[in-house]
């Protein structure tokens, strides 16, 4: 059974940045893990996700300011977020999808996504 616990979150001034962890405990052999967001009153976005083969997939508005990994031993993604904007303020949730194939590059379709972690508040000041 996939639990995730994310951790990281917090307040940054713009420009700085911040690293998200997240942790499957139940040591579940996972496909896609992922990262969302969440800003008050939008939908929840895609953000980043990556196989377990290591392929990636971005939204355009972090591409070259986030940088997404994982550890599969420890079954463990991070999210490594650089030159943070204000508009970066959101709730990240972790993500995993069981679906999509080891080799193909990651959905970002939130319906794609089985299992969610319980969020970190990220908040980028200006």
């Amino acid at each position: 059974q996939v639990q995730l616990v994310e951790s990281g979150g917090g307040l940054v001034q713009a420009g700085g940045s911040l690293r998200l962890s997240c942790a499957d405990s139940g040591g579940t052999f996972t496909y896609v893990m992922g990262w969302f967001r969440q800003a008050p009153g939008k939908e929840r976005e895609f953000v980043a996700a990556i196989s377990r083969s290591g392929r990636v997939n971005y939204v355009d508005s972090v591409k070259g300011r986030f940088t997404i990994s994982r550890d599969n031993a420890k079954n463990t993604v991070s999210l490594q977020m650089n030159s943070l904007k204000p508009e970066d303020t959101a709730v990240y949730y972790c993500a995993v999808d069981q679906k999509t194939g080891v080799f193909s590059v990651p959905r970002s379709a939130r319906s794609d996504y089985d299992y969610w972690g319980q969020g970190t508040q990220v908040t980028v000041s200006s």
